[in-house]
């Protein structure tokens, strides 16, 4: 597996996405058909580089191979008494309020917006009550940069410093969680840099106990890079070790059934307007009761993972299929348990009715403009940013004509005479919680280096921007840029075999 930041506590692991379907990886395949089994339990949410047509198969969660779990579109789970949750994907503004309507075969735009975050899966979680130990995000939560060294930050990345100002780096959905659930961590990828920030929560009432939530996000997995974090977290020693289900997040799923939709219409979720006969679907403490009563006080998740695929055999070349909709058998046997709809099942009824290919083909013209977010009514949020929309040189995208180029000449990374200085806020020694401290002069140093209006800022600001558009476009030496593609870097790296297969 490799894109993926990865987080390990002593026993179990956790990927804040970028994981399963990497383009060009040989270890996935490996994985999935049981040649090779993760050695610790890997809890996972997907990302923007995923296989989107065999997650989806699982939008409430599910085993993906023997020993790596996903969390789904959303999602909450328990392990050794921590309780994990996470939301899949990367926030657009223009398909945030859409139903979950993507099904493969996927075209130019439902390959995208099939990892978009939906209002729906933030709702779900804004409704629970109880405290939450560790929760994941690919993107990071917006302003979270505030609550860190920033000043290193942008040293590390410079092009990032437009919307650090602007306060429009990362994702408003997912700030709206952090403010809302208050976990204890909170861990992110995406954009490709190490950051570690210290938020602390302000109170409600006198009587509520102060909360703060240790931010902290990794590195691309590759050499030389901060990709890997080991963390003790305090568990219940005396807990089974296997995973289980999570009895507030189920009863939140069954009282939110109703609100579930596949269509690509835009909606808003209920909310005390005046406008909803219903607004609070939070779980009551009869209806968690009535959960552990219909599971027996048993939460074990199943080990029920089943293949849905064939498997791949690098010894027989395929040819290329194109992905079909399946209906995996743990979300059927998952709904059928607790009373809930199966997206798929339903986005298939309503294909086999021709309501959903038939509204996408009228509106096609209509939702490529809404890929730029200018034909749709506006957003609850302001903006559409993911906390990409500046030029990261470090970033994978979707390569149509593909292109194995190494773009290393092009890339405005640091250079050798200026090595970023990590020590500056980040601990050598990858060992939690010390190494997520931010210390007070940190973040003193950045808000004083915001203020600054040298005229070396501003030199070294106009530089980073006029060399923008050398970050992912190799000109040729006469200066002819020729047709714009984005190439994937350090392909020696996916390209390279196991080191158990050389052995």
């Amino acid at each position: 597996m490799r894109g993926a930041a990865a987080f390990l506590q002593r026993t179990w692991k956790m990927f804040p996405a970028d994981v399963w379907g990497w383009p060009n990886s040989h270890s996935t395949p490996r994985y999935y058909s049981g040649e090779k089994k993760a050695p610790v339990l890997t809890v996972f949410i997907g990302g923007n580089h995923e296989a989107s047509n065999h997650l989806q198969e699982l939008p409430y969660g599910g085993w993906v191979a023997p020993n790596i779990y996903y969390l789904g579109y959303a999602g909450v789970v328990r392990y050794r008494g921590v309780r994990i949750g996470g939301i899949s994907g990367i926030f657009k503004s223009h398909d945030y309020r859409k139903g979950h309507f993507e099904c493969p075969p996927y075209n130019q735009q439902t390959i995208r917006s099939a990892y978009h975050v939906r209002n729906i899966e933030v709702f779900k979680l804004k409704q629970l009550k109880r405290p939450i130990d560790v929760f994941m995000s690919h993107d990071w939560p917006r302003s979270i940069y505030h609550y860190g060294n920033k000043k290193q930050l942008l040293k590390m990345k410079s092009f990032f410093r437009q919307e650090v100002e602007n306060n429009t780096l990362g994702s408003p959905a997912a700030s709206e969680l952090l403010q809302h659930l208050k976990p204890t961590y909170w861990f992110s990828a995406h954009l490709h840099v190490k950051f570690a920030a210290f938020m602390q929560h302000q109170t409600n009432s006198k009587e509520e106990l102060p909360k703060a939530t240790k931010f902290l996000a990794l590195d691309k997995c590759l050499p030389h890079r901060d990709f890997l974090q080991i963390i003790d977290i305090e568990h219940d020693p005396s807990a089974g070790d296997s995973l289980e289900y999570d009895a507030e997040w189920i009863a939140i799923l069954k009282a939110t059934n109703s609100l579930v939709n596949v269509t690509q219409s835009s909606w808003n979720m209920p909310e005390k307007n005046g406008l909803h006969g219903k607004w609070d679907y939070s779980a009551s403490e009869e209806a968690i009761k009535e959960v552990l009563e219909e599971m027996n006080h048993n939460l074990k998740i199943p080990c029920n993972f089943t293949l849905t695929a064939a498997c791949y055999d690098p010894s027989k070349p395929q040819k290329h299929v194109e992905p079909v909709h399946t209906i995996n058998p743990q979300t059927t046997e998952f709904c059928a348990r607790f009373g809930l709809t199966d997206i798929n099942d339903r986005i298939q009824q309503a294909k086999d009715e021709g309501s959903v290919r038939g509204e996408y083909e009228e509106e096609e013209e209509e939702e490529e403009m809404d890929s730029t977010g200018s034909a749709e009514e506006p957003s609850e949020y302001s903006t559409d940013n993911s906390g990409l929309s500046s030029i990261n040189p470090d970033e994978i995208m979707l390569d149509e004509e593909g292109g194995d180029e190494d773009l290393s000449t092009c890339s405005v990374d640091p250079s050798p005479d200026h090595p970023p200085d990590f020590s500056a806020s980040f601990s050598d020694i990858r060992i939690m919680p010390d190494s997520m401290a931010v210390s007070s002069d940190d973040a003193m140093d950045s808000t004083n280096e915001e203020l600054e209006k040298s005229g070396v800022s501003k030199q070294v600001e106009e530089k980073s921007l006029s060399e923008r558009p050398l970050k992912r476009i190799c000109g040729s030496e006469n200066g002819n840029t020729g047709i714009k593609k984005i190439k994937r870097r350090n392909q020696a790296i996916y390209a390279a075999e196991d080191e158990d297969k050389t052995e």
